[in-house]
């Protein structure tokens, strides 16, 4: 903990930005892990297919999932499906990338702050330098110990914020294709059975 605490006062920051992004990712990892199965969502459409429309509408409202809150949307508006689903899905969307600014934030954030440090300690080392001269070695050299500790931290911090926030954007990503593939195949299921 000294160790860190040597870096400065941009530290406090860093530390700071680190709980933040590992909050984030769990909160989105438990998020996450829970989307992906549409085994229900293909349920709901074999019954729509075959006139069962009132026990699909209560077996998608069972579920939370983006994409059977995205159908009950539709289902529940059966004239203009399209535009309900599209405002559902907006909100499902959001939903899904709700905390990734934080990490895209932090990841550009903690180098600038690791960069910020190094500056600072640089500038500690040189004044050190104009005040004692070059022949206390210890006294400079702790300044970029300073330096080199904040930056270190900064990237370190980004790293590790990287890495999560591409894998979520990229399942946001993934989500809403499969969203837009259930909604489509679920507005020509609904305009086939009214036409029935």
């Amino acid at each position: 903990m000294y160790e860190i605490l040597k870096g400065g006062w941009v530290m406090l920051p860093l530390i700071i930005c680190s709980i933040g992004a590992v909050v984030v990712i769990i909160e989105r990892f438990l998020f996450f892990r829970r989307l992906g199965d549409t085994s229900l969502a293909e349920e709901v459409l074999n019954m729509i297919t075959n006139e069962r429309m009132e026990e699909a509408l209560n077996m998608a409202k069972q579920s939370s999932l983006p994409l059977l809150t995205v159908m009950v949307a539709g289902i529940n508006n059966p004239s203009r499906p399209v535009k309900a689903m599209e405002a559902a899905g907006i909100i499902e969307i959001s939903t899904m990338r709700r905390g990734l600014p934080v990490l895209d934030t932090i990841v550009t954030l903690s180098p600038l702050l690791g960069l910020l440090g190094t500056i600072i300690g640089m500038m500690n080392s040189f004044q050190i330098m104009a005040l004692s001269g070059i022949g206390q070695p210890h006294a400079v050299t702790g300044g970029v110990a300073e330096a080199l500790i904040a930056t270190a931290t900064g990237i370190a911090v980004a790293v590790i914020a990287l890495i999560p926030y591409n894998y979520y954007l990229s399942r946001v990503e993934g989500e809403t294709e499969t969203i837009e593939y259930y909604a489509t195949r679920l507005e020509m299921a609904l305009a086939s059975s009214g036409k029935e």
